[in-house]
């Protein structure tokens, strides 16, 4: 797998923040936009949360619009304003778990979640143990947590919370 160079991850990085402002502001759950882009730059989907339903995230948004069988995934990058939570409630599947199922080799995140609605959220760790590349770029943290602002003062900081439900 050809990885995209820091120019390209920036790229669709901001993407992924531009959609995180299109989230409906709700006071329990983090505003996230997600991009799946194939090895070859194409752009096979993007998410947002709560684009669809107020409980969605935006890694689910994104994969339930490509194909699973879509042999592009095996080589893609899933771009996500927010780290990809670990926990969730029992009837929805965590979006790390839904892009290890999807076989995603590359995520790239802009922010750890904070300790907000969960204590310690593990979705970068639990991805690398599976052997996902994972890149973050704290860079862009900032502009990750703009959408988010309806939060207050406890969006902001270093790993930690799922988005709720």
């Amino acid at each position: 797998m050809h990885a995209p160079d820091r120019d390209q991850d920036f790229h669709w990085m901001r993407r992924a923040i531009d959609l995180a402002a299109l989230c409906p502001p709700a006071a329990g759950a983090y505003s996230v936009g997600a991009v799946i882009v194939a090895e070859d730059g194409t752009e096979l989907a993007v998410g947002y949360s709560r684009e669809a339903n107020p409980r969605e995230h935006a890694e689910e948004a994104a994969l339930a619009k490509v194909r699973t069988d879509d042999p592009r995934l095996a080589t893609a990058t899933i771009y996500s304003s927010l780290e990809p939570c670990s926990q969730r409630s029992a009837d929805r599947t965590p979006c790390a778990q839904r892009i290890l199922e999807a076989g995603v080799p590359r995520v790239v995140i802009a922010w750890r979640e904070p300790s907000l609605f969960v204590a310690d959220c593990v979705g970068v760790e639990l991805l690398v143990a599976a052997g996902v590349t994972v890149v973050e770029l704290p860079e862009l943290a900032d502009a990750a947590q703009m959408p988010n602002r309806h939060l207050g003062a406890g969006h902001r900081g270093g790993s930690g919370a799922d988005r709720s439900t």
